[in-house]
């Protein structure tokens, strides 16, 4: 009896062992695989439907010989990223993107605090930062080039002032919607001025402050490459002056090409905006458990 009862318990043993047991490693990688492929499945739809369109109305006829179709859009595509120039013109465009909206950031940021905190201020400046904030950006390449004259400085110039009234504006509102027993309460524990500020108004603003950069970097985007095709450097190759250059050449294919380049490289920071968005929502217990 007592050697069936060891048999019966080795037996269930190894059948216990054979089973698969998930580790926490394990259950966060497959966490994250699902929601990697719940965020690229939409995405990846998009794209085919896209194409299936493009490729119809290539198919039809319509512009046929001014409107190329995918297939020889994408080839050229691959032949010019085979190449250092577009490589070199990414290099240079994302170069001025990293550093017009570092300073909008920092300028909106400054701005927005302040006016956000000084009453006087507010009622001086705050319609202004709405009224900068719907200019347009083209608006002020003359009066760019005319200070700066040809040079990176007057592309700087215009996408700060398109990028930093948004970001200082997105400020604003986090710290006005900031909600009042919240500040009650920072002001009991002992907060004041800057710190009140800095570890209370300024943390709980973020979702907005989010909101506006990422309005912020549309607009600097925009800029950057309207700045691009009117303000051509010499000797410095970007994507305006290549898409400037096919579009004067008739080349709507390498034109296409280049406007797909510029599609993409928006849409990876909205990616990462959107990612940040998530993070914070998260945080704050706006969505589902993680």
């Amino acid at each position: 009896m007592a050697a069936n009862n060891r048999a019966k318990y080795a037996e269930k043993l190894t059948w216990l062992e054979s089973l698969e047991v998930e580790s926490p490693q394990d259950q966060r990688g497959r966490r994250l695989a699902t929601r990697f492929w719940a965020g690229l499945w939409p995405v990846a739809l998009a794209i085919l439907i896209v194409l299936a369109i493009w490729q119809l109305i290539h198919v039809s006829g319509w512009k046929k010989d001014i409107f190329p179709g995918p297939g020889a859009t994408l080839a050229n595509l691959w032949d010019q990223m085979k190449t250092g120039l577009l490589w070199h013109a990414i290099g240079t465009t994302a170069e001025r993107a990293v550093i017009g909206f570092g300073l909008a950031v920092l300028i909106g940021a400054v701005v927005g605090a302040l006016v956000s905190r000084i009453r006087p201020l507010r009622a001086a400046v705050g319609s202004l930062i709405t009224g900068l904030q719907t200019m347009p950006s083209i608006a002020w390449f003359p009066f760019a080039i005319i200070l700066f004259g040809i040079s990176t400085t007057a592309i700087l110039f215009v996408i700060i002032l398109g990028a930093a009234p948004s970001i200082a504006n997105g400020l604003i509102a986090g710290v006005d919607y900031t909600p009042p027993l919240l500040l009650k309460a920072g002001k009991m524990m002992g907060l004041r001025r800057l710190s009140l500020y800095r570890r209370l108004i300024l943390p709980a603003s973020m979702p907005a402050l989010v909101a506006g950069l990422r309005q912020g970097w549309a607009f600097a985007w925009r800029s950057l490459m309207a700045g691009e095709l009117l303000v051509i450097i010499a000797n410095q190759p970007s994507l305006g002056v290549l898409l400037s250059t096919d579009q004067d050449q008739s080349d709507m294919t390498s034109a296409t090409a280049i406007i797909i380049v510029i599609l993409i490289l928006g849409i990876l920071v909205h990616t990462l905006f959107s990612l940040a968005d998530r993070s914070i929502r998260r945080r704050w217990g706006l969505t589902g458990s993680s």
